[in-house]
């Protein structure tokens, strides 16, 4: 784990990084770190841990689909580079991360160069594997590779290849990247293979690239390409193998949404026919262009993730971590004082039972039994009495609130894995039941009217940024733009559009 100094410089190194990229980012990062205190007083995080951190600040762009759907075959067109390996077979069984470098000629760094730097998408993504598959971690060089390449179009962006899917030799390692992958990215871009576009083929794809994708609130950063339609000029059918991958698509849930018909110029089956060459080029240039200038713009779709994330996170820990919490202690706290009264009470009933019958009461509802003038006989013989029995009533009270805490860990971390908040719940929840914690307490450790102030804050200044990504990116009065330094009376804010 890092230390709290490290992580302290990597935020730093990432504030200078976008002091003149992007302001609206750094004070994002910022606006983390207003975050990172909370969460760090209520125990979600630990003081070497920050949330800013455990996203990708890099544009990111992923390349999934079928295998010999040709999407190798089109990172090297888009990059002018040979940096992928193609053919008509699954050719690589591993994620490639491509990222921009000055050498001359591309070059290629085991997994664990992704795995050990927090600067690219993916880092620590062993731990994640060795959830679903113990021991498959360590095999990280297996599942991960860096590519560096010297092509501009790589300049502030990084792009992932994904393996094929292949429906025999699916992994459940492997699909946790893949929504891994699918989670960080700024655009995500879905092969088929216009040779095979029958359901049976596609299966796995449909279900994890296709089906998975209808309700997330970030769907439009899925682009569905079929590929290598140039197979299809003989029979001149393009419109009947488009609809079959349509139908195919359909039976998923997806009916609606941007379809793309491409093949790679540099890869085609020639076209004799002259006329029919124009048209199906014509339509190719027209498709690449748009998914090319898709990928060519993800910094702005990075910018909206990035404070979507943001706000997110500050919500989650409003609305998710700390009732969650809230509600856990209740229970908890019910639970213990209901232990409580059971143990204390029978034992009190059942000295009371013992006492009256064998007849140490007097009248007048005195305790006097024979062993209590013993007792008395020495000087410290009743305090030493008054201890044990607090000693063992404190005992068995801290023990019934141990019990009672760990029964209910499984129930927190059940809730937590469901509301998919970042950072240690059942950490937090632990905390707030140690044995100094008394159980007149009724909210969270650290979760004050200062913390509520703080995520209320975050989230207002998230409607911010987003106006200011809005001023940027957009312009819809039609105004031109305010000189720098200079306001314009007139002038009014775009309108607000989360993404």
């Amino acid at each position: 784990m890092p230390t709290e100094e490290v992580v302290s410089q990597r935020l730093k190194n990432l504030e200078r990084h976008l002091e003149q990229e992007n302001p609206v980012l750094l004070n994002a990062v910022q606006s983390f770190r207003e975050l990172d205190t909370v969460a760090q007083g209520m125990g979600l995080l630990a003081r070497n841990e920050s949330y800013a951190t455990q996203i990708p600040w890099w544009p990111l762009i992923s390349v999934l689909g079928t295998f010999s759907s040709g999407k190798s075959t089109f990172i090297n067109h888009f990059l002018g580079h040979k940096i992928q390996r193609t053919g008509n077979q699954a050719v690589d069984d591993r994620f490639t991360v491509i990222c921009y470098s000055s050498a001359a000629t591309p070059h290629a760094l085991p997994g664990v160069a992704l795995d050990a730097d927090p600067r690219f998408p993916l880092y620590r993504i062993s731990s994640s594997i060795n959830e679903v598959a113990a021991g498959e971690g360590e095999r990280i060089d297996a599942y991960l590779q860096l590519r560096a390449c010297p092509s501009e179009r790589l300049r502030g962006r990084i792009l992932i290849d994904s393996p094929g899917f292949d429906a025999d030799k699916q992994r459940t390692a492997t699909l946790r990247i893949v929504d891994h992958i699918i989670d960080l990215s700024d655009l995500v871009l879905v092969f088929f293979d216009a040779r095979h576009p029958e359901p049976g083929a596609m299966r796995d794809t449909l279900q994890h690239l296709v089906a998975n994708t209808i309700k997330r609130a970030d769907s439009g950063k899925f682009l569905f390409i079929l590929n290598q339609l140039d197979i299809t000029a003989r029979e001149d059918n393009p419109e009947d193998v488009v609809a079959a991958w349509q139908r195919a698509l359909g039976e998923e849930g997806l009916s609606a949404g941007r379809f793309y018909t491409i093949y790679c110029p540099d890869a085609a089956s020639p076209i004799d026919d002259e006329a029919r060459r124009r048209r199906y080029e014509t339509k190719r240039d027209a498709d690449l262009g748009e998914i090319h200038g898709r990928m060519q713009a993800v910094e702005v779709e990075r910018a909206y993730r990035i404070i979507g994330a943001l706000d997110k996170t500050a919500t989650d820990l409003g609305e998710s971590a700390a009732p969650i919490l809230q509600e856990a202690l209740t229970r908890w706290r019910k639970q213990v004082l209901t232990a409580d009264t059971i143990l204390f009470g029978t034992l009190g009933v059942l000295f009371l039972i013992w006492s009256v019958s064998a007849g140490h009461w007097q009248a007048g509802l005195t305790y006097s039994p024979p062993w209590l003038d013993l007792l008395h006989q020495v000087s410290w013989g009743t305090k030493a009495l008054i201890g044990a029995l607090l000693g063992l009533a404190a005992a068995a009270h801290f023990s019934i609130r141990r019990v009672t805490a760990g029964r209910l860990i499984n129930r927190v971390r059940t809730r937590a894995a469901a509301s998919s908040v970042r950072g240690d719940l059942v950490g937090a929840f632990e905390r707030n039941t140690v044995w100094s914690r008394t159980l007149l307490s009724t909210r969270p450790i650290g979760w004050d009217s200062a913390a509520q102030r703080r995520v209320e804050q975050v989230l207002q200044n998230c409607d911010a940024y987003i106006q200011k990504l809005n001023d940027r990116f957009t312009n819809p009065s039609g105004h031109a733009a305010t000189a720098p330094g200079r306001k314009s009376a007139s002038r009014k804010s775009a309108p607000v559009k989360k993404q």
